[in-house]
């Protein structure tokens, strides 16, 4: 997206406000701007949080309370279970997650951010808590949620707000769960006293010796491989090449998980990373199609075509590439347009010019928070015609994976005009999974969600819309679905 950079504190002609609920609380001092707090208090905040996490032995009536989650170590899109035992019986208490993200795993600046969430629970007549069991009576979430400690994850009040805890490569997330007396306000960093017990979970992208990750320089190709390393056999697999949005540079978190599961999984990048342009500028499919027959003709991967996984911008070149390219055979389109988007695509001697984006249709927050979801030209103008990408040529499936509260775009709309071409050429190649509730960017099971997230780009804090719930149940069903969909047309 080639938007303007606006100056921070400085009016944006033609921009309205409105108010966005569900932003956590700041400590910042105003005289920060909400910026977040100097450097120095927020290593000292940190360091009292952690502190706070060490065991205290003894405090229960029962006997010592402990805190546990199983498995210890395990991959990040499947299930933990947590569990605390020696409470009284009916005692209150809560369970709070942390996470003290390194640079590369969170989009803070060097020297990472800390992340938290906070569940509210009540022992049981044995004195114990099982979040697989028991709702969470407040806190960052309610009900029952065996997960909601992992996915609720987000900025401490130290930190400033609207970071995506979302690993661009793949190295573990180690998150400390601590129990502590009694329910803590969601936006309490550091808690009243050291904790009862502490536990940490490791969150991996692959097991150990799982997944063998090669970096790839082909030609003008630039990326990340991830083929699976089984113990009976060594493949070929399915192939799979995975890409993100707008933001740019090389994110492997995705591929990682992917080959875990058993596909060799290409991390395709397309600007912003090593010497691809630095900007986002026109695209020219060769590049993807290169990227295609790269991963097709590699020894282990099988064919006789390769899969497409692609999340907003991504989307949109994966349906590209379904189009136009018969090395791809199965594409997942995840809150994507119809049409191409700002940078026009060029293949051979075709070009399709991109549907521009109208800052002055753009609404700004009270937080600062900017509202894109009218600033895209509409797809359905006669004039925008030429810029429909024309998937009724696709031979292969389509998978489109949607939100209906995604604010950064019409995203539900725009898989209905791609199904409405496919079924006016008499074509049912395709699959739609429509979430209620859910916002823009639906990722793999249990990852941390992130409604409003600063773009890498502006520089400012984007609305993904969604509710939180609502938003991490979409991507735990939804995950299950594209390996499901990837196995059934890649076998």
């Amino acid at each position: 997206m080639e938007l303007g950079k606006p100056a921070r504190g400085l009016p944006c002609p033609g921009l309205a406000k409105k108010g966005i609920p569900g932003s956590r609380p700041s400590l910042a001092p105003p005289s920060l701007g909400g910026g977040g707090l100097p450097a120095m208090w927020r290593r000292g905040l940190q360091a009292q949080a952690l502190a706070a996490c060490l065991p205290l032995r003894g405090s229960g009536s029962r006997g010592s309370a402990t805190v546990s989650v199983s498995p210890a170590s395990g991959l990040a899109d499947r299930p933990a279970r947590v569990r605390a035992e020696g409470l009284r019986p009916g005692e209150a208490v809560s369970l709070r997650g942390l996470v003290a993200a390194s640079e590369g795993e969170d989009e803070g600046e060097p020297g990472g951010s800390l992340f938290a969430s906070c569940g509210h629970y009540q022992a049981d007549a044995e004195g114990r808590v099982d979040a697989s069991r028991e709702p969470s009576l407040g806190g960052d979430f309610e009900g029952l949620e065996p997960m909601g400690l992992f996915w609720s994850l987000a900025p401490a009040p130290t930190e400033r707000p609207f970071r995506r805890l979302e690993p661009r490569r793949c190295r573990p997330l180690r998150v400390e769960l601590s129990l502590h007396r009694g329910h803590l306000p969601p936006a309490s960093l550091v808690a009243p006293g050291p904790a009862l017990a502490q536990a940490q979970a490791e969150r991996r992208f692959s097991l150990p010796g799982g997944v063998r990750r090669v970096r790839l320089r082909e030609g003008a190709l630039r990326g990340t491989l991830f083929l699976p390393r089984e113990k009976e056999g060594n493949g070929p697999f399915p192939g799979v090449i995975d890409m993100f949005g707008d933001e740019g540079g090389l994110i492997e978190f995705r591929s990682s998980l992917l080959a875990t599961h058993g596909f060799a999984a290409l991390s395709l990048p397309y600007f912003n990373y090593e010497d691809l342009p630095k900007v986002m500028g026109d695209f020219h499919l060769e590049y993807f199609e290169q990227a295609a027959r790269f991963l097709l003709h590699h020894p282990k991967v099988k064919g006789p075509g390769i899969g497409v996984v692609g999340t907003g911008k991504g989307a949109e070149l994966a349906s590209s590439m379904m189009t136009f390219l018969p090395e791809v055979v199965a594409a997942v389109c995840i809150s994507g347009c119809s049409s191409i988007t700002a940078s026009a695509l060029h293949y051979g001697e075709m070009t399709l010019p991109g549907l521009r984006f109208n800052m002055n249709r753009v609404t700004i927050s009270e937080d600062g928070v900017f509202d894109i979801y009218e600033a895209l030209d509409d797809p359905r103008d006669p004039a925008n015609l030429q810029c429909r990408i024309p998937v009724e040529k696709a031979e292969g499936h389509f998978l489109f994976v949607v939100g209906e509260d995604d604010r950064y775009w019409k995203s539900s709309l725009y898989a209905d005009i791609a199904i409405g071409s496919l079924r006016q050429h008499g074509k049912d190649n395709f699959k739609l999974l429509r979430y209620p509730g859910a916002g823009h960017q639906i990722n793999p099971s249990f990852t941390p969600v992130c409604l409003v997230a600063l773009d890498h780009i502006l520089g400012v804090p984007i609305l993904g819309g969604g509710e939180r719930k609502a938003h991490a149940h979409a991507q735990e069903h939804s995950w299950g679905q594209i390996l499901e969909f990837l196995h059934f047309h890649l076998r």
